[in-house]
């Protein structure tokens, strides 16, 4: 997906938390790529839209001291937010650990409700946890 409503989708995408403390650039060649949403307990409770980019594909631009990790059961999972304004920003992924996951509504300029319909990923059932 390269374009979201009116905002192209650059090569090179600047993404920030709320509060501006965090700022991230991600490596979108093809634009936003599995654009999704999770039913997991922490997905259900953020209700962000993620996208998908390599492990390589992200740089903190600044705010690194600001970003805070958070895992639960199985410790695989990574999950970062702005400890200033509580925004989840990206997180390493359970089902594809060489990548990251992120928060769409972060990236500058798009709003993830012009995306339309989403897939919904199963996450209750998550492989992982049979």
């Amino acid at each position: 997906m390269k374009v979201v409503g009116d905002t192209v989708i650059q090569p090179f995408q600047k993404a920030t938390c709320h509060c501006g403390a965090v700022e991230l650039e991600f490596s979108l060649p093809n634009g936003i790529e599995k654009p999704r949403r999770c039913d997991c307990s922490i997905c259900r409770r953020k209700g962000a839209i993620v996208g998908s980019v390599a492990l390589d594909g992200i740089k903190i631009l600044k705010g690194a001291e600001h970003l805070k990790l958070y895992q639960f059961n199985t410790n695989t999972a990574k999950h970062y937010f702005c400890s200033n304004c509580g925004i989840y920003t990206h997180h390493q992924r359970r089902s594809s650990p060489n990548e990251y996951g992120f928060n769409i509504g972060c990236l500058e300029g798009v709003n993830p409700f012009d995306i339309g319909d989403v897939v919904t990923n199963d996450g209750v059932n998550h492989p992982a946890d049979r």
